[in-house]
């Protein structure tokens, strides 16, 4: 009879428990300044926001803050790009030069996006580092970088990057973020969304692949917005894009191996722009073949890169660096005519209308119905830590860009 009493209080128990796990608690009244939530729309290039596909992004940025267009810093991939906007700093400046890239002082050793060693990453601080050495609260949701320790520090949630993540999980887990004791609710935090990149890249930036995945992370927004009201939690929200995305024309294909002999260069990326080194004994030979006039693509000395792209100075940077024309790409060989060849690219001039980055920020601090003239991607730090009134560290960016648009600057 014991057992059967302990067994029937403990299913009783149980389906106690089961329900209040199903029924959201009380939110606990937030106290202090809004939460600062920093949303990453990888390859949404400015001009997505006027196809109507994503009404949620488009009235956050009438009832707040766009720009005409963000500009990325050089190279406009992915990686530079996502540690300019947490650090303002351009890549020459944080060290993280490439999505592919060697050190130096670490030879043989090869940084690629899975890199999580904490000396490629500490060349600079990020605002989540800053944050928590001022005692805020912190979480990133697979923003390139935050899987590393850096300058001994971790987020206070983080996860490793699952690229099969849909996005509504993404918006789910970081909602869960806020559910915490106020205590431990984040002050900071970043999310991070691939698809609109990934179905540019397969499909390219006019197909319906992108179409539909513009929907989809419109609706990722949308249930952000839902869950931050249910839980009475104020938020000045900061939509970016790290690039835009290009069309890439069919056989438009530089083969490196066409233009210099395979034998002078160590090949380091390629892209919309490719970095290579010379073999010992190779220079005078490789330097012929590249630094001469080429149909689609120009090449430099990495001392000799044009002072606009503020590129060559760091020693991460290969020795030389060619850039294609927009719509073209450079590969290491020619490509094989069964490979499935991308039909949208990004990498190039940043100053090209297809690079240019989607910018949206909304919240208490923001006046509504403010378009920016255009700007430069490195500006966007300093508006973060302005909005967490936390030091900002040495920076390539400015203030000032945002002081028109901001309720109390």
């Amino acid at each position: 009879m014991k057992k059967l009493l302990t067994k029937a209080f403990s299913a009783t128990l149980l389906t106690l428990i089961s329900g209040c796990a199903s029924t959201p608690l009380q939110p606990t009244p937030w106290i202090g300044k809004p939460t600062v939530i920093l949303i990453s729309l990888d390859g949404f290039r400015t001009e997505y926001l006027s196809r109507g596909l994503t009404p949620h992004l488009l009235e956050l940025a009438r009832n707040g803050v766009s720009a005409e267009d963000m500009r990325p810093s050089f190279p406009s991939i992915t990686f530079p790009n996502h540690y300019t906007l947490v650090t303002g700093l351009r890549p020459d400046h944080h060290g993280i030069v490439g999505n592919t890239m060697y050190d130096p002082d670490h030879p043989g050793i090869k940084f690629t996006m899975q890199s999580k060693d904490s000396y490629w990453w500490n060349e600079a601080e990020p605002i989540w580092v800053t944050a928590k050495q001022h005692g805020l609260n912190v979480g990133t949701l697979f923003w390139p970088g935050s899987e590393a320790i850096i300058h001994n520090i971790r987020p206070d949630e983080w996860l490793p990057f699952r690229s099969q993540m849909s996005d509504s999980e993404r918006v789910h887990t970081l909602l869960s973020w806020y559910d915490a004791q106020p205590a431990k609710r984040p002050e900071f935090s970043t999310l991070y969304f691939n698809i609109v990149d990934t179905q540019g890249h397969h499909f390219g930036p006019d197909s319906v692949a992108v179409e539909a995945a513009l929907e989809d992370v419109d609706e990722g927004i949308r249930q952000l917005i839902d869950g931050l009201k249910k839980r009475h939690i104020p938020a000045n929200i900061i939509v970016v894009a790290d690039h835009g995305m290009a069309s890439v024309g069919e056989n438009h294909i530089i083969p490196m191996d066409q233009i210099a002999p395979a034998s002078s260069y160590h090949w380091i990326t390629g892209g919309a722009y490719a970095g290579v080194n010379a073999v010992p004994g190779k220079t005078a030979v490789l330097e012929k073949a590249l630094l001469q006039p080429h149909s689609h693509m120009t090449c430099w000395r990495k001392a000799e890169i044009p002072e606009r792209f503020h590129y060559g100075k760091n020693p991460r940077v290969p020795a030389y660096i060619c850039l294609a024309d927009v719509g073209w790409m450079i590969q290491a060989t020619t490509p094989d005519k069964s490979q499935n060849p991308y039909k949208g690219a990004h990498g190039y001039d940043p100053a090209a209308p297809q690079m240019s980055a989607v910018f949206v920020a909304n919240g208490p601090d923001f006046k509504a119905g403010k378009v920016l003239p255009p700007f430069d991607n490195v500006d966007v730090y300093s508006l973060m830590t302005h909005l967490l009134d936390i030091p900002a560290q040495p920076n390539d960016g400015t203030l000032k860009t945002f002081l028109p648009a901001l309720n109390t600057p």
